[in-house]
């Protein structure tokens, strides 16, 4: 009984400090989770992709209500558009990336990961050091070919995003960014509304699969795990109106370098 207690406490633990980074930042923070799942607690990795997403829903939903107080609802309205747009090729990408096993190697997937990620790392981090280009003007002028950009991007990130099982945050903030022009902050929320239409999507895919039992296996652990997520969800999403865009950057570029590290790990 007590290892159970202490299981639950720990994961209590991780889902606040993990949940508290994904409401500041505006992601699900199911990269950082995954490893503590497989690493810390012994969940299968497919089970613990599963886990990773259903605790995820809650940190997005949480998340995206308690920055309404620094990115109001009405300005978000304002921007709906890229939502939809990028959800037009991402609701696709990840009902088949998850229903189907992709023919490449997924050593090269991996490879390939890595160096989107390192390098929307170096623009983010690019941003925060000489404030140049994001949050200025859309990389696309024209609508049409800016909207075709954005289906492209939405369908190769919920592709990766149903495989790696994470919400995609760290993929689509700096896509919106750079493909439209916006702010960090807003860009947050924004990715927010295309990561938890997406995770629906795989989620009713990987529902068939008997590895959805792990949420009653690991009942405290999902309970303790959520709830801490919750609790540091609100916590990030009240402190995003204090930090200042530029720490956002650099946030995120590490964030994203430490992505990048742990696919090259894979790879080899």
């Amino acid at each position: 009984m007590s290892t159970n207690k202490n299981r639950g406490g720990k994961g209590f633990v991780a889902g606040t400090l993990i949940g508290a980074l994904g409401g500041l930042v505006g992601v699900g923070g199911g990269e950082f989770r995954l490893p503590v799942l497989v690493g810390l607690f012994g969940v299968p990795t497919l089970k613990a992709i599963i886990f990773n997403r259903c605790v995820s829903l809650f940190v997005i939903i949480t998340a995206l209500v308690f920055r309404a107080g620094a990115i109001p609802p009405n300005q978000l309205a304002q921007h709906l558009d890229v939502p939809f747009n990028l959800l037009a090729g991402s609701l696709i990408g990840a009902w088949l990336a998850a229903g189907h096993a992709l023919t490449m190697p997924r050593q090269w997937l991996n490879r390939i990961i890595m160096v989107l990620l390192v390098g929307l790392a170096l623009l983010m981090l690019s941003e925060a050091c000489f404030g140049m280009y994001f949050g200025a003007a859309p990389l696309f002028q024209n609508d049409v070919v800016r909207f075709i950009a954005g289906v492209i991007c939405g369908f190769g990130i919920g592709a990766v995003v149903a495989l790696l099982g994470v919400a995609g945050g760290e993929l689509f903030i700096p896509i919106i960014v750079l493909l439209y022009g916006l702010n960090i902050k807003l860009a947050g929320s924004l990715s927010l509304m295309v990561s938890l239409p997406t995770m629906l999507v795989d989620l009713a895919r990987y529902s068939r699969s008997d590895a959805f039992g792990v949420l009653g296996e690991e009942r405290l652990l999902f309970r303790c795990m959520v709830a801490g997520s919750i609790v540091g969800a609100v916590l990030g999403g009240m402190l995003l109106g204090l930090v200042p865009t530029n720490a956002l950057l650099w946030l995120l570029g590490i964030m994203l370098l430490v992505s990048a590290f742990k696919t090259f790990q894979a790879c080899h």
